[in-house]
């Protein structure tokens, strides 16, 4: 299995750094990086991590400036993208098919090779405009799936949180976190 991770600079790089652990320890997937340079600067400020840190956990990684790359096109087989953190700069430029760099060119393949892209937005509140850039997403088939905390399973550190939608984020994704917490209803 291939999926490409993109990290751009909106808070919660940690979301993209969860993916990538999860992803290494689980045999036979790809993890295709793409960190943009406001990603490396936001990574750096929240966890204190470095752009070779988070290369470390890919198998491999690309510049945001290559859109010449393999990533860029359809002929390159991957089964779904995440953008972890996804600022409303990254979203609305994949919106609106402005492929200026290489995490919304290679969004744009996966919309248009009917791909699984799933978008953890990082924002709030939300204007009009926002909204409607989702709408327009939604309608082309990628998934809108902004961090949000479930409570259900009363989790007692932001390290829980942070887990649970690292694990809806896969499973939208098509990998299914073996070790994932769902609501299980009333017994």
């Amino acid at each position: 299995m291939r999926i490409i991770i993109a990290i751009t600079g909106a808070s919660g790089s940690v979301y993209g750094w969860r993916i990538l652990e999860k992803l290494r320890d689980r045999e036979g997937v790809e993890r295709h990086l793409i960190l943009s340079r406001s990603g490396e600067r936001t990574a750096h400020l929240e966890m204190g991590k470095s752009a070779a840190d988070f290369r470390k956990l890919a198998t491999c990684s690309y510049s945001v400036d290559d859109i010449g790359c393999r990533l860029a096109s359809g002929s390159f087989p991957v089964d779904a993208m995440i953008v972890a953190p996804c600022s409303i700069h990254t979203m609305s430029a994949i919106a609106h098919g402005i492929s200026s760099n290489l995490i919304v060119r290679a969004a744009d393949v996966s919309l248009k090779e009917r791909r699984r892209l799933v978008l953890m937005v990082r924002e709030s509140p939300l204007h009009l405009g926002h909204l409607r850039s989702m709408t327009a997403l939604a309608e082309m088939g990628a998934v809108i799936a902004p961090p949000a905390p479930a409570f259900y399973f009363q989790p007692q550190t932001v390290a829980e949180i942070v887990e649970h939608s690292v694990d809806r984020a896969l499973a939208l994704a098509g990998i299914a976190s073996p070790d994932a917490r769902s609501w299980e209803g009333k017994p």
